[in-house]
């Protein structure tokens, strides 16, 4: 296979992620997988790839690569300023890089997770069936692990189309990452809070707590008092808000343990968790009621979006 990029710097936290192994929860294995799937989704895209090719996630701080050999790649979600030869790049749109160029970043300046697809794919270690890190495991990814200096990223196939810059998602398409407004569904035990904590729950402004990774953010802010009643453990997933005996909410993410004991008071809609993805701690949010139908519409509303890419590469 061709070395495209060489890691000159990892960056804080690098991994290779594809849309994970959901269907490896019956086997007790978290599903892991990009967190903020709307980006991971339109970078791949961008570049002419399926939207479950492996792209690098990368965490508060970008990595420094070197071209090895040309090709085409497109940086999506948080803003960690991108720079390639120490130039500005833009984002969400490919960008053509030549042998020898440098793809960079700078300070985080917005969110707090960005996505680097390559294309052609991102050829990395398969387990269960999904290329992306597992670190609980060691499995995965760039063999289980984070990204280090020295490694090499090798596409996984050839290109289905020439490489050409500019193809990009619309400004007005993209999710608004600043509106930090979390809009969720109440939960299966949403009615184990007394009403003033159900009020607090869809009211109140939380923020991420420096217990915060890819498994799930503990929450600071006011305490919600739940019914004290033990409860058999039950299957759980992304987004799930659960109450601890403590009364801070912990917000479940991708690669959040299979089932839990804890009352779920709401979960986070499909379509809010690219927003939840980007959230860093000291991050402020609230939790917004809507309807199942809302949640829907919001849904198609994303795909719509992302169909604009496919509809563009025709």
């Amino acid at each position: 296979m061709t070395a495209l990029l060489r890691v000159v710097e990892p960056g804080l936290f690098t991994t290779v992620q594809d849309l994970g192994r959901p269907w490896a929860v019956t086997s007790g294995v978290p599903p892991g997988g990009a967190m903020d799937r709307f980006a991971h989704r339109a970078a791949n895209l961008i570049v002419g790839n399926a939207e479950t090719e492996a792209t690098l996630e990368c965490t508060l701080t970008g990595p420094h690569v070197a071209t090895e050999h040309s090709c085409l790649v497109a940086i999506t979600g948080g803003d960690l300023d991108p720079r390639v030869n120490g130039h500005a790049a833009p984002m969400w749109t490919g960008i053509f890089l030549s042998r020898g160029d440098r793809l960079m970043f700078g300070a985080r300046r917005s969110g707090g997770r960005a996505y680097i697809a390559v294309a052609g794919g991102i050829r990395a270690d398969r387990w269960l069936g999904s290329l992306s890190t597992s670190l609980l495991a060691g499995r995965g990814g760039m063999h289980g692990r984070n990204l280090k200096a020295g490694d090499v990223i090798e596409v996984a196939r050839e290109a289905t189309r020439p490489a050409v810059s500019g193809h990009e998602l619309a400004s007005h398409l993209r999710i608004d990452y600043a509106d930090h407004s979390l809009f969720a569904i109440p939960g299966p035990h949403v009615k184990r809070l007394d009403p003033d904590a159900r009020q607090l729950l869809f009211g109140a402004t939380f923020k991420v707590s420096r217990e915060a990774d890819r498994m799930g953010y503990r929450l600071d802010g006011p305490r919600l008092a739940t019914e004290a009643d033990e409860l058999l453990s039950f299957g759980v997933t992304a987004g799930v808000v659960q109450v601890p005996h403590g009364g801070q909410p912990i917000l479940l993410m991708a690669d959040h343990q299979t089932a839990g004991g804890y009352p779920v008071v709401a979960t986070v809609v499909s379509a809010s968790m690219p927003v939840a993805a980007q959230l860093v701690p000291g991050d402020e949010l609230q939790f917004a009621e809507v309807t199942l139908e809302h949640a829907r519409q919001m849904r198609a509303g994303q795909a719509a979006a992302l169909n604009t890419l496919r509809d563009g590469a025709r």
